[in-house]
């Protein structure tokens, strides 16, 4: 999406061209609604690209004008490099059967259809025969947990049964895009963090692109690769869960955030540092308390040559294997505990509490990626953006 604008009203180019020049939105109110205004962000493939704001902030708006339901009124749109700002009519539908997907936040699926049939519908509409357009619905309903659901009706089902069906809809589509405006937004919490479980689990299979629109910032910043924030009409932000959290590029955003809980959005991989020297586990207590003077450190990461951790040695264990004479680190290695990228902050508290020396965080293999000492923990479980009066106290204090 490259400098897309989207009005309503009798005159919309009209409106894009006045906000070009300089008018706001609000000096053009009289003539008309920008829902969009200059908008513009790239999705790589296989990314989740989430799109947040309030209501009213042009969210919705923006991603039907992805494929083209409310075509933009300036600007390019392109899906997979082609532009459909420029197709016509026909050629639209086609890169919509095609290419994209879409899942609605009120299910739409047809009530006198069965779940099986409403999940094969787009397969339908694109002329695949009966046989196997059944048999790609059956196994996009398996894949969302509605194993021998299809013959049943829609209003036999609950709400998150529901949504899953509009989910398997869009699965068994085999589209590259897909396209998810508030999909759980109808849903109670419990279902809905067990939509988001299953968006993720089925994202590593299937590695789709998606667009997600939501106005719930727990959900954006836990389903999302990227999150683009919106308000009135304009995408203030584009960043990461940790660059927006750390860095709001602004006071709209930095009000926005200050009620999160960090320790349920950010994970290990996002604070971990690099650590400030490794000793190999053939070297001994020397060379251990050369590291540790020449780096400043108390403690340092234990790994073998393939770089998989094996543990954690400290200062005054070190300084007596030294006086000891002794010549390996054999009875001075402590376990370190450690976690994956992935594990959220919330899960690293009471290990992190217990261990002077922090956190480890490992791939699969137990190869060392980097280290979370408890200072960073804290830092990072912190708003880094005082309220209003904190500031007003640090500046009292000041004078």
């Amino acid at each position: 999406m490259q400098n897309v604008y989207k009005a309503f009203g009798r005159r919309p180019e009209s409106i894009v061209k006045k906000l070009k020049e300089g008018a706001t939105r609000e000096e053009l109110k009289s003539q008309g609604m920008a829902a969009v205004i200059d908008a513009s962000f790239e999705v790589p493939q296989g990314e989740i690209f989430v799109v947040m704001g309030l209501s009213g902030s042009g969210k919705s708006t923006l991603i039907r004008t992805l494929n083209g339901i409310q075509p933009a009124t300036s600007g390019t749109v392109e899906i997979f490099g082609q532009d459909i700002t420029k197709v016509n009519s026909r050629r639209l539908r086609s890169i919509r059967r095609e290419k994209i997907a879409m899942v609605f936040q009120h299910f739409a699926l047809m009530p006198h259809r069965t779940v099986g049939q409403n999940a094969a519908y787009s397969l339908e509409v694109r002329g695949m025969n009966r046989s196997d357009r059944e048999k790609k619905a059956t196994e996009a309903l398996n894949l969302v947990g509605l194993r021998g659901y299809g013959g049943q009706r829609p209003d036999q089902l609950s709400g998150g049964m529901r949504q899953r069906v509009g989910l398997a809809r869009a699965l068994a589509a085999e589209t590259d895009l897909m396209l998810m405006d508030e999909a759980f937004s109808a849903l109670d919490p419990l279902i809905r963090k067990e939509m988001q479980d299953q968006l993720l689990e089925l994202q590593q299979d299937l590695g789709k692109t998606i667009v997600f629109i939501t106005h719930d910032l727990n959900e954006a910043m836990r389903l999302g690769s990227r999150i683009a924030m919106m308000r009135d009409g304009k995408i203030v932000q584009i960043g990461t869960t940790e660059q927006i959290l750390n860095d709001p590029a602004n006071d709209y955003v930095a009000q926005f955030i200050q009620d999160v809980d960090r320790t349920r959005v950010l994970t290990a991989g996002e604070i971990q540092e690099p650590p400030v020297a490794l000793l190999g586990s053939e070297q001994g207590p020397r060379a251990a308390h050369r590291l540790m003077r020449e780096n400043q450190t108390s403690s340092l990461c234990v790994v073998n040559q393939s770089r998989v951790l094996q543990g954690v040695v400290y200062e005054h264990d070190i300084a007596e294997g030294v006086a000891a004479g002794k010549e390996t680190l054999s009875g001075l290695i402590k376990p370190m505990p450690a976690t994956h990228e992935d594990t959220y902050l919330a899960e690293l508290m009471t290990a992190a509490s217990e261990h002077a020396a922090g956190l480890a965080v490992i791939d699969e293999s137990g190869k060392l990626l980097g280290v979370i000492p408890r200072v960073t923990l804290l830092n990072a479980m912190a708003d880094p953006t005082p309220t209003s009066s904190v500031q007003t106290i640090y500046q009292e204090v000041a004078q």
